[in-house]
Formats: C-alpha cells, sequence, structure tokens
C-alpha cells in the first residue's frame, strides 16, 4: 500500500460500491450482506479494495476479497487479508477457510493450505458460497489463525 493508502472499517454505505467491485472481479454477490464486509481500503477518499468475513462460530469463511485493477501490485489485498485475520483472532475466530477458482497461489503465499472439500467443517459447508455459489472445481483453503 502507499502512503496515501488507507484500512479502515467497511461501511454500510461501502456496499453498492463494493458489490460492483467483487462482480467486476468475477466474484460471487448474490448471498453478500453488508454485514459480510469487514475492512476497505481507500485512496483519495475512494475505496480501492474490500474484504468480507462470514462468521460461523469460530470459524470464518473468508469472503469477498478484490482490489482495483489500477491499485493491483501494490500489497492492498495483502493489507486487507492482514486486517482481516487480526480482527478475526481478536474475536476467538481460530480458522479462516476460503474458496477460490483461481487466487490460490495468491492464498499461498499468504500462509492459506489446499484442502479436499470433504475438509471443510460443516459449518462452511453449509453455506451458500460452498454448496451452490462456487463451482465444485474451486480450491478450498485453510489457514488457522490459533
Amino acid at each position: 500500500m502507499t502512503a496515501a493508502s488507507r484500512l479502515r472499517p467497511a461501511r454500510a454505505e461501502d456496499f453498492e460500491l463494493a458489490k460492483r467491485l467483487l462482480a467486476s472481479s468475477g466474484l460471487p454477490v448474490d448471498d453478500l450482506t453488508p454485514g459480510h464486509l469487514a475492512f476497505a481500503a481507500t485512496e483519495a477518499g475512494r475505496v480501492i479494495g474490500v474484504i468480507g468475513v462470514e462468521t460461523l462460530d469460530d470459524t470464518g469463511l473468508l469472503r469477498s476479497l478484490a482490489v482495483a485493477p489500477e491499485a493491483r501490485g501494490r500489497a492492498v489485498g495483502e493489507a486487507l487479508v492482514e486486517a482481516l485475520e487480526r480482527d478475526c483472532r481478536g474475536r476467538g475466530i481460530g480458522s479462516l477457510w476460503l474458496l477460490t477458482t483461481d487466487a490460490d497461489q495468491y492464498f499461498s503465499r499468504l500462509g492459506y493450505s489446499a484442502r479436499d472439500r470433504s475438509q471443510a467443517p460443516a459449518v462452511v459447508r453449509g453455506t451458500a458460497q460452498f454448496s451452490t455459489l462456487c463451482p465444485a472445481s474451486a480450491v478450498l483453503m485453510f489457514k488457522a489463525l490459533a
């Protein structure tokens, strides 16, 4: 991130812009709610990145990481993931799971490991993202936060 960029908790007014950014990145938004959004990265007063989480008891399903094309390559995504992980740890979430069709190498660099879909906890398997929104070919990834 540049010195002009900053992270902040996501706000309700970020929701529509976040949905457009996510949809333009090819990410599912059908079941997304304002409550899923966790953090926004801003620059010059505009949102350039977002990340969200679906909290499932003491487990989190990382959702909605997207960075505007013009802001990619500047560690905005990494900063958003780090902020989300810190926040989840502080709330007693012991692990994060995610599904991706094309970012498994990116998340591997951030400490996530691929898992067989059968290893997903029941709370993750019960989400719309796992059961209907992401294709069966999506890679399931995991990171312990504790």
